[in-house]
Formats: C-alpha cells, structure tokens, sequence
C-alpha cells in the first residue's frame, strides 16, 4: 500500500511541476491543482494508513489509534486550495479578456506587433 501512495504522490508531483512550466494559464492552473492535491496525499499518508481504529485514544488502554492532527491539516489545505484555485482562475480570465490571449510570457512578441498591426507609436 506505501508504494501505491508515493508512486501517486510523485506522479502527482511530476505531472504539476510539467504542467506548471506550460506557457498557457489554463495548464498552470491545472499544473497548481495537481501539486496541491500530491500535497495533500503526502499530508494524509503521514498520519499513517491505519484500518478500524479509533480516531482517539480508548479508556481501555488501547495504544492503536489514528492521529487526527494529518486528517485536520489535509480538510484545511483542500478548502484552500479550492479558494487558490478560484482566485487564480478569476485572474487568469481577467488577463485574458484584457490581452486577448492566455500566453504567460511577457517578453515574447505579440502576434499583432509582428503582423504590423501595432497602433501605438
């Protein structure tokens, strides 16, 4: 089961860093997703991967337990990844619908500059 989870967590973690270095908003905005979700595995695989046990220690004495603190952090950085999320597409759409164009690089020539249509002297 622990080879299962790091191979998901590194295949999380490679398809966001690639997706990140894209030149198109929409990709890196994928590319964030991907790396907060390899995020939050790792976070929830730390607290251990433990089946029927209790999420608090028992009056009885039963040392087996499940920490609580890893399952808290991983519901915490979901509503904020979520929140991230809408907030950069919101930024991403207002950039497109200002420069007609989702491209990430600002010192690459415009399409309109080469063709000769630039209006601006």
């Amino acid at each position: 089961m622990e080879i299962i989870v790091a191979s998901t967590v590194s295949v999380l973690t490679a398809g966001g860093v690639y997706l990140i270095l894209r030149l198109r908003t929409f990709p890196v905005i994928l590319g964030l997703a991907l790396l907060s979700y390899a995020v939050n595995v790792f976070l929830f695989a730390s607290g251990r991967l433990a089946i029927d046990l209790s999420p608090i220690l028992s009056k009885y004495g039963n040392a087996g337990y499940t920490d609580p603190l890893p399952q808290a952090l991983v519901l915490t950085a979901i509503v904020i990844s979520f929140g991230m999320t809408a907030v950069l597409v919101m930024i991403a759409l207002g950039a497109f619908l200002e420069a007609d164009s989702d491209r990430i690089d600002l010192d690459a020539p415009d399409e309109d500059v080469q063709a000769g249509k630039d209006t601006q002297a």
